[in-house]
């Protein structure tokens, strides 16, 4: 079950990453561009501003789905180790625990709902006219994306935790 969790997690953490790479070279290009119609143009394009807008939430929202994966994310690791050795490993199933809860009951229900509304009310973007439903998108997307991590993070501590106790016992 491990193998195919962690197998599972490597290719949509694979593929997260070349979203997020795709994506802020996208921003990049999109604020470059707006400086030069403004600056050489004398008027912004109207739709730079809007679209980095919508791109930093993506990236800032996958960006920290990807960080919890690396085990990069702060406010986790952080107060976890600076506990002793003997309740470490059980504050950080419990600390996974929390992220889990949050990111099913806030990321992807919440964010499912928040989604379901923007389109029902048929909602969208000043100057792209893109479907606001879309833009927040992201929202539960990340939310599974942490899900998944979470879960992977979890088994790989069980496991971590069963290889330590068979080697003692040996």
């Amino acid at each position: 079950m491990q193998q195919a969790v962690s197998k599972i997690a490597d290719v949509l953490t694979t593929i997260l990453q070349w979203l997020l790479i795709a994506a802020v070279a996208l921003l990049v290009l999109d604020v470059v561009w707006g400086v030069l119609t403004r600056y050489v143009g004398g008027e912004q394009a109207s739709w730079t501003e809007e679209l980095a807008r919508y791109l930093l939430i993506w990236v800032s929202l996958l960006g920290g789905a990807a960080a919890f994966e690396q085990k990069c994310h702060l406010g986790v690791d952080y107060f976890v180790t600076k506990f002793d050795d003997s309740i470490r490993d059980s504050l950080k199933i419990f600390s996974y625990l929390i992220v889990l809860f949050f990111a099913v009951s806030i990321f992807v229900i919440g964010g499912s709902q928040v989604v379901y509304n923007a389109l029902a009310l048929d909602q969208t973007t000043p100057a792209l006219g893109w479907k606001m439903g879309h833009v927040y998108l992201a929202i539960p997307i990340a939310g599974v994306f942490m899900v998944l991590f979470t879960i992977a993070n979890l088994l790989e501590l069980r496991s971590t935790e069963s290889n330590s106790e068979s080697t003692e016992g040996s």
